[in-house]
């Protein structure tokens, strides 16, 4: 993409606003659709948490400082909305958040738009039974292949803080599938 200031600045022109957020849109929709959708694992809920993140950039963008990439910023407000998502959608249904993610594993098979197989529906199970900060950094490591120092950006924690808790989540993760 082009240099990045010069980009932000026809997303905020009036003038070359739609253009620019076309080609926003291709460039980033289908990597924050993945990343969201390794979070929320639904089909539809991603849809609806990636329309909002893309809502929330637009709405957003005059504010954005350029202290990170454009990418991570998305991918934060990404982050944080399908988290949001997910612990509203877990409040409502009078559940944890945990026992959310387990039973949207358990729906996975049931997915048109899932081509997993069962070691696939294993593994998602085992990261379900991860602290939510450790599936987050697993799910951007693991199926992502983010950089630690990308990570940090968007998560706004330590690169060694991730590398722990990527070490920690492989390690329940084994457990997990050694035992069942």
């Amino acid at each position: 993409m082009q240099d990045e200031k010069e980009f932000i600045q026809e997303l905020l022109n009036p003038k070359t606003q739609n253009s620019a957020f076309q080609k926003l849109l291709r460039e980033y929709q289908r990597p924050l659709y993945n990343h969201i959708r390794n979070i929320v694992l639904n089909h539809d809920d991603t849809d609806d948490v990636l329309q909002n993140t893309f809502i929330k950039v637009f709405r957003y963008l005059k504010d954005f400082k350029g202290d990170s990439k454009l990418f991570s910023w998305m991918y934060r407000i990404a982050t944080n909305e399908a988290i949001t998502f997910i612990n509203q959608k877990a409040k409502r249904n009078g559940t944890t958040s945990e026992a959310l993610q387990t039973r949207l594993v358990d729906n996975l098979k049931a997915d048109v738009y899932f081509d997993g197989n069962e070691i696939q529906i294993k593994l998602q199970k085992a990261v379900a039974l991860l602290p939510q900060k450790q599936q987050l950094v697993f799910k951007m490591k693991y199926y992502e292949e983010l950089k630690y120092e990308e990570m940090s950006e968007v998560l706004g924690t330590s690169v060694g803080a991730l590398k722990a808790s990527y070490h920690h989540a492989v390690k329940k993760i084994e457990d997990f599938v050694k035992n069942n």
